[in-house]
């Protein structure tokens, strides 16, 4: 989906690579995602009382103190390690530690060459002068965990497995945006597209084994309920997957077949906990090496316990997404109603106070990226101007029960999100301060497996049970700009029911623009469209940022050598050392 024709290409590509590279985001903490630290860990438990880790037997626990094994907290269980079958951040980020890209990115968010020799260009005879045909070029000793060579056979073999309609995959994107996939020798992929495709370095984050799966595919004709989704044992990164038991743990171990320098540490053990309090608790102890998705009001904390806690710009930012569908409250379909939304709401005193000035809030789902209109800032709290706005639209307290109405409609909206503590917390706040200019807020809030479900899977967002639905977001595949869930073809439907545009919007102008920033190679051409994109959706309030939400890394001081990026947080984790 991207394009423009010419040598631009290669200047097209460095441009933006650089452009984000130079746009850290703004926070507190420190913005080097490098760390070497000793510091010590604390004893220190007097925090909250969280729910209760996974008992210390022999399977939850590191098997022996002479081996290097470094204990992940994963506040989310796995929902499958099939990458085609899922969209989990917590799932996806796993792929640099057991399976492998053919390129990934480094802490300056650089595309970094891993299963291909070099990365495709017009001046190296990558990418033809037309833009639609792109041949990556694979390394000669690239081999999976079992021995198995990795071939271009594996390439087109991942593609068909995502296009094909009888795996009942998470999403094609951006896979369909390929017309073909072919091989020309074993060391040689060549992609066609029907259009030139910008965000094409947003393909193969990951790969199938075909000499494990298309036996499994022809045998049942779908991969979806192939064992190797929850057990990949053949893999081809530096680890290899050993073990998931369910609610408790997962185990890689060192794969020793692997192509690069081997890993220095033995073992990568992800912990499942059901809650921030419990990962908290096992950073403050020493029983965890790693800890993400930290709450900000846990990092003073953690820092006085002596870890390292550090911000890496990811693309993601905290926000509403308003419900536009047919059945949905016809005060939403209403632009003044959710400006006056936007006003009554002090999102600057939320990261004050719940997000103890660490971050700030978003303007735009594309924050800290070059892709922003510079005129656009954080609506101001302005309360008077909100009800204003509503009277104005014809939302009035005519019965004097508090909440506005119009046309025997209250002014009562469904909001619902997670139950991580600062989204609840961030409810309780809009509720009270939406009440005082006359709109009714009805929270609800669910566990993470059910509230992203499908709309086949009864997810209250994706099935319309929901006007507001909250959470953190960013490009579809990060450093890349493209948002692949607002277009019209991706609203969920009976045929297909595993459509992201859960907020039912289909904004002909909107699909337009998106649908020409994916064919502008030029990366001036393509951010001018972002430009556009931005302000429409800013002066719409199409979305609504509560918060910018770089990824924080809570790291103990025995992890050594670590770098980290927003796109690829393991990419360098073969590299990493650790302090028994």
């Amino acid at each position: 989906m991207f394009g423009k024709t010419s040598r631009i290409w290669l200047l097209a590509i460095f441009l933006l690579v650089l452009a984000l590279a130079a746009c850290g985001g703004t926070t507190s903490e420190s913005s080097s995602t490098t760390t070497d630290t000793t510091a010590e860990t604390s004893t220190d438990t007097s925090a909250d009382t969280p729910a209760e880790l996974p008992a210390a037997t022999e399977a939850t626990t590191p098997e022996s103190t002479e081996r290097k094994v470094a204990t992940f907290i994963w506040t989310q269980e796995f929902d499958t390690l099939n990458p085609i079958y899922t969209g989990m951040w917590f799932v996806s980020i796993t792929f640099d530690i057991w399976n492998a890209p053919a390129w990934s990115f480094n802490n300056k968010d650089e595309p970094v060459p891993v299963l291909v020799t070099q990365m495709p260009s017009d001046a190296n005879g990558g990418i033809t002068d037309d833009g639609r045909t792109i041949t990556l070029n694979l390394r000669d000793d690239i081999k999976w965990s079992d021995g198995e060579p990795i071939t271009a056979n594996d390439f087109v073999f991942t593609y068909n497995m995502i296009m094909n309609p009888a795996n009942i995959v998470q999403s094609t994107y951006p896979y369909d945006s390929m017309a073909s996939v072919t091989a020309a020798d074993d060391q040689t992929v060549v992609m066609t597209f029907n259009d030139p495709f910008a965000p094409w370095m947003t393909l193969w984050r990951y790969l199938l084994p075909e000499h494990v799966l298309a036996p499994v595919f022809e045998a049942e004709g779908t991969l979806d309920a192939a064992e190797w989704n929850l057990a990949p044992t053949v893999g081809a990164g530096p680890y290899v997957f050993a073990e998931w038991e369910s609610g408790s743990f997962a185990r890689f171990v060192r794969n020793e077949n692997y192509y690069n320098a081997p890993p220095l540490i033995d073992e990568i053990f992800i912990r499942f906990v059901p809650d921030d309090a419990s990962q908290t608790a096992a950073l403050q102890t020493g029983d965890a090496d790693l800890g993400t998705f930290i709450p900000y009001s846990d990092v003073p904390t953690l820092r006085d316990a002596g870890v390292n806690v550090i911000s890496v710009p990811s693309g993601y930012n905290e926000g509403w997404f308003f419900y536009f569908g047919d059945n949905g409250n016809p005060a939403l379909q209403d632009v003044n109603v959710r400006k006056a939304i936007a006003l009554a709401f002090d999102r600057e005193a939320l990261s004050q106070d719940l997000l103890l000035g660490l971050t700030k809030p978003a303007a735009s789902l594309w924050d800290n990226t070059p892709y922003v209109d510079p005129s656009i800032t954080p609506y101001p709290f302005d309360p008077e101007e909100a009800k204003r706005l509503l009277d104005a639209a014809g939302w009035v307290d005519s019965n004097g029960d508090g909440t506005r109405d119009k046309d025997g409609v209250e002014l009562i909206l469904s909001h619902g999100t997670t139950i991580r503590e600062i989204r609840q917390d961030t409810q309780a706040v809009a509720q009270q301060q939406l009440a005082e200019v006359g709109i009714g807020l009805d929270i609800q809030s669910y566990d993470a497996d059910i509230f992203f479900g499908g709309m086949s899977d009864g997810g209250p967002a994706a099935s319309g049970e929901l006007d507001i639905f909250q959470w953190s977001d960013g490009p579809s595949v990060y450093p890349d700009p493209d948002h692949y869930y607002w277009y019209c073809s991706e609203i969920p439907t009976e045929e297909y029911p595993d459509g992201a545009n859960w907020q039912r919007l289909c904004d002909e102008k909107l699909d337009g623009l998106f649908a020409l920033q994916a064919t502008q190679t030029d990366f001036a051409e393509r951010r001018q469209t972002f430009f556009e994109i931005t302000k429409y959706m800013y002066d719409n309030v199409i979305w609504l940022g509560l918060w910018q939400d770089p990824d924080i890394w809570a790291l103990s001081g025995r992890l050594q050598n670590v770098n980290m990026s927003g796109a690829s947080p393991f990419y360098s984790i073969a590299a990493w050392d650790m302090q028994n």
